[in-house]
């Protein structure tokens, strides 16, 4: 797409007070954004109302442009808009795409069979773990990975994904030259090896609170389906799953301990039809999934996928005792007949090998 063409798409989407409907509605009447700007008023008027349409005359948003094209002539920086043959055709399925993406890394992974996984930023180490298990899986498979870039089930996903030598895609909240939160800059630079990062919002848009159940609506539209690993019920990554579900895409969730607030958004959403899943194949058996494992690739096997390490018949029945719900060192030396002192002295190595995490409170939780 050449510069001025680029430029009045960009002009489109930097005007204050020209939203996405606006924008959708615009460019229903008059199909190009050249057109848009060299429409009269009256007629710009009869379809966003007056003030909206005065807005486009009076606004001078050049710096920006200019800013926008700048950043795109860098390598591996894009910018796509809906007349662009490299937007994902997932997002034109939704009801309301995006005008137009700033893509940073490898834009033909955006047309790629995706899932997303999202869920908590505060995450339990179980919780991260199963992140990790199903999105290693399920990029082996051929899948690419879509989260948003947040701490906790964000980026244990990405983990995931870079782990299996698979591509992922960040979905992010803030704009594409920014990146949110600092501690993820290193792994938003190995996803960018691998995979791209996203963003609708314009060069320069810090974080904000409401701008993350936008991003979250690209998260559910450029994929076949969402997972949700572990989620509290005032989680945004709920916003994920219903937003997939209205776009008739897939909803995973992975059920947890009935004494966790951070499994009570998963309880909920299987309550409301979300598909129960403990392992990566039960995401692919799903018709949506069935056919895109990577050929000559079997399977993953049943059961637990979290890796699991050669242990002893005492770590075993440790393991065991911990059960699947955080546990203190009294509680298991009731259930073993151990000293608090033996225990300790079992659950460093195990605690060290990734068996098992230690959590605030001198509590101990299976991996």
């Amino acid at each position: 797409m050449s510069d001025p063409a680029l430029a009045d798409w960009l002009r489109l989407t930097l005007i204050p007070g020209i939203g996405g409907e606006r924008q959708r509605r615009l460019l229903s009447a008059f199909g190009l954004p050249e057109r848009i700007f060299h429409a009269g008023h009256a007629a710009l008027a009869a379809i966003i109302g007056d003030k909206p349409a005065r807005s486009l005359r009076d606004h001078d948003v050049q710096p920006a442009i200019d800013a926008a094209l700048a950043w795109a002539d860098a390598p591996d920086n894009h910018i796509l808009t809906l007349a662009d043959a490299d937007y994902p055709q997932a997002l034109l399925d939704t009801a309301d795409p995006p005008t137009l993406l700033y893509v940073k890394g490898r834009r033909a992974c955006l047309n790629r069979p995706a899932l997303a996984i999202v869920g908590s930023r505060s995450a339990t180490p179980q919780g991260e773990a199963n992140a990790t298990a199903f999105a290693r899986t399920l990029a082996e498979q051929g899948l690419v990975i879509v989260s948003g870039l947040a701490l906790g089930i964000d980026a244990a996903a990405h983990e995931g994904a870079l782990a299996a030598d698979g591509q992922t895609i960040a979905v992010i909240g803030t704009g594409a030259d920014r990146m949110y939160p600092a501690r993820n800059r290193e792994l938003a630079q190995r996803i960018l090896a691998r995979g791209a990062i996203v963003s609708e919002f314009a060069l320069g848009t810090p974080a904000a609170a409401h701008n993350f159940p936008r991003r979250n609506r690209i998260i559910a539209g450029l994929s076949r389906g969402v997972l949700v690993v572990e989620a509290a019920l005032g989680s945004g990554s709920l916003i994920t799953a219903r937003l997939s579900n209205e776009q008739g895409r897939e909803v995973f969730a992975i059920p947890g301990s009935i004494h966790s607030p951070h499994a009570k958004g998963c309880h909920h959403l299987i309550r409301e039809g979300a598909k129960l899943v403990e392992t990566a194949q039960d995401i692919l058996e799903e018709n949506a999934f069935a056919t895109l494992t990577r050929a000559g690739t079997s399977p993953p096997p049943d059961g637990d996928e979290t890796p699991a390490a050669d242990i002893d018949d005492d770590a075993k029945r440790l393991l065991d005792a911990i059960g699947h719900d955080p546990v203190n060192i009294d509680t298991l030396a009731s259930r073993t007949g151990l000293t608090p002192d033996a225990l300790y002295a079992m659950l460093l190595p195990m605690e060290l090998d990734g068996l098992l995490a230690r959590l605030p409170g001198g509590r101990f939780q299976r991996l």
